[in-house]
């Protein structure tokens, strides 16, 4: 338990010192930002429409309890609305994070390049990208994740019908599974770097659970701040650089 809380800390010591990179270079900053910004506008206008029509929405999904008393009827909406609020979060990011790779990918390879370069001495006969690839495989791994966070949502979602443990438990764990797999998709390029696929990309991270939760979970927190995924996205894509090495050159 003390080992898994330190490798959690860790992990968000590589989110802090990606900051600490992105912040000292200007370039870097707005390299991340723009593809970001981009995504950003687009998938807040998705989040506000499911705002304002979620108590229709669960009102829809859940014509059996129109008989229930008052009571059991509002218990039962609200473990539901946020099961499906969570899960449209939780879907949100990933998507966030696939788009935002798919538009910048020579940005966010650059990025990785940077800090490689710079912090890690480099990579020996490091794998360019480019655009078209990182293209496919930001849409290749957006599908199998987010099939993954559905699978997950199912399960979320059923526990939203039991009452405290569906206000309680699923948004914990909303967290934690939508932080993995965000981890997940910011080391896609620097792995593609090292010629590692998505396999042994997941295979790698697993080695080093508790210090990949510790970088995602802060990442997935920030990202729900509007706007703040400008910043975050760029460090998080220096962080993701860092976890990737760590996770390859000290396994577990």
């Amino acid at each position: 338990m003390i080992n898994a809380v330190r490798e959690f800390g860790v992990g968000v010591g590589l989110l802090a010192r990606g900051f600490r990179l992105v912040l000292s270079s200007g370039s870097m900053l707005l390299k991340g930002a723009v593809p970001a910004l981009l995504s950003s506008l687009v998938l807040f206008g998705g989040l506000v429409a499911l705002a304002v029509n979620l108590g229709d929405l669960v009102s829809w999904m859940t014509p059996f309890a129109d008989g229930w008393s008052q009571t059991w009827q509002t218990i039962l909406r609200i473990g539901v609305g946020i099961s499906v609020a969570v899960l449209a979060v939780a879907v949100s990011v990933l998507v966030f994070g696939a788009l935002t790779l798919i538009i910048g990918g020579p940005f966010y390879e650059s990025i990785a390049e940077q800090v490689e370069d710079t912090e890690l001495g480099g990579v020996p006969s490091a794998q360019q990208v480019g655009w078209g690839r990182s293209a496919w495989i930001g849409v290749r791994d957006a599908v199998l994740l987010i099939a993954r966070i559905v699978l997950w949502g199912i399960v979320l979602f059923a526990l939203g019908f039991v009452p405290v443990v569906g206000q309680v438990v699923v948004p914990v764990l909303a967290v934690l599974v939508g932080a993995w797999l965000l981890a997940v998709e910011l080391t896609a390029i620097p792995f593609v770097r090292r010629g590692q696929g998505l396999k042994e990309r997941r295979r790698a991270l697993k080695g080093r659970r508790a210090m990949t939760l510790g970088f995602g979970t802060p990442v997935y927190l920030l990202c729900l701040i509007p706007l703040a995924a400008l910043v975050v996205f760029p460090a998080a894509m220096a962080g993701g650089t860092l976890l990737a090495h760590r996770a390859l050159t000290e396994p577990r």
